[in-house]
């Protein structure tokens, strides 16, 4: 449900934007400079569009690793380009009186496309951000298209009850209870990007203990939870191919030689198919299974209840109904490793801090 009050607030943005410039013209006589302010829009959208499609064509192209440091990437980004996005709107509270400004600017200077670079700008940032914001958003939970189609139309209503029906909508309250809602947003983006750089290796998994000198491998929490992690062979574990770097999806494989030795070259042979998988090594991927050691240590908590006996999550867990639409707005996760869990509070406190000390500022001085 985050996706619909994202597009609600940055196409009633957008709306707002356009509005006040339509209605400046409209109102200054310059009906001919109209042209040019839809052309500019008509642009912008075209250009958000040509941008989504090349960067969902971009991020497609990373695999593994590649893939969670792009996405923890973009999560980190998103989060700053969403707090900046709150902070300045929180500063500017005569937005109006600044476009018309800009208008009047374009419309003295002689420069012809004036009007057309300020809708241009105005509505293709609008786009970039939800480009971005989605992103983040569909990285994390997936994005339901429904909700994301009523805000976008719910955005649309707004302006044109506005500007065109003369609808009175208290619009500083809107913004300042959206910000709120929001903040917690911002702080899950950047939770969710330090997530994902952990999973990809550039972020160390801080907390807890893992014993790996040897088998089983050991995991111990902080809060002394432990669970030990077999090195089990022929038993449905996944083998990497040493010499072709490719997965040997679901076959079980023995060792070929019956020396009980597993990590030293030896041939292995196709138990399922009785066929010789001509002289291929394969190993257990040892940087893989301490990953998931460490990953499982540096848990402080694991509240999410086990799934259901046909393999769905139940409601609270943080992938079920319920608990899902907490994480989609608020960030929640069941089983947050340390780094994670100090990177939300201190991103909490950071952000409330920007909005309420620096958003605010401008507004607070203004209003003395």
């Amino acid at each position: 449900m985050a996706e619909l009050i994202i597009m609600f607030r940055e196409v009633l943005e957008a709306s707002l934007i356009i509005g006040i410039l339509y209605t400046y013209l409209k109102k200054s006589g310059n009906d001919k400079a109209l042209k040019m302010l839809w052309s500019g829009v008509g642009g912008a959208i075209v250009l958000s569009i040509i941008v989504s499609i090349v960067f969902q064509i971009v991020a497609d192209g990373f695999e593994g690793n590649s893939s969670k440091i792009f996405e923890g990437v973009v999560m980190i980004i998103a989060s700053v380009v969403l707090t900046t996005m709150i902070i300045w709107m929180a500063q500017n509270k005569n937005i109006s009186e600044e476009l018309k400004s800009k208008a009047k600017e374009s419309l003295t200077s002689g420069f012809k496309y004036g009007i057309f670079t300020l809708a241009f700008v105005a509505v293709f940032r609008e786009g970039v951000e939800i480009i971005l914001f989605l992103y983040a958003i569909a990285a994390k939970d997936g994005v339901a298209v429904f909700p994301s189609i009523i805000g976008s139309i719910l955005g649309l209503a707004g302006g044109y009850a506005i500007f065109v029906q003369g609808v009175k909508i208290p619009l500083k309250k809107f913004f300042n209870v959206t910000s709120v809602f929001l903040i917690f947003v911002a702080a899950g983006m950047l939770t969710y990007g330090v997530h994902e750089l952990e999973s990809g290796g550039v972020i160390p998994y801080i907390g807890g203990e893992a014993k790996l000198d040897k088998y089983p491998h050991i995991a111990i929490r902080d809060n002394g939870d432990k669970k030990t992690f077999d090195k089990q062979y022929d038993k449905g574990e996944e083998f990497i191919d040493v010499k072709n770097g490719k997965w040997d999806k679901g076959e079980e494989f023995t060792d070929a030689n019956e020396n009980g030795k597993w990590d030293e070259g030896e041939e292995f042979t196709d138990v399922k198919n009785g066929k010789w998988d001509e002289g291929e090594e394969f190993t257990d991927d040892l940087s893989i299974s301490s990953k998931k050691v460490k990953k499982w240590a540096s848990r402080i908590w694991d509240i999410n209840p086990s799934k259901n006996d046909d393999g769905t999550y139940p409601a609270f867990h943080d992938k079920g109904s319920i608990g899902g639409l907490i994480k989609g707005f608020f960030g929640y996760n069941g089983d947050p490793s340390l780094i994670e869990f100090i990177t939300w509070i201190i991103s909490m406190i950071g952000l409330n801090f920007l909005y309420q000390k620096v958003g605010r500022r401008k507004v607070n001085g203004d209003s003395k």
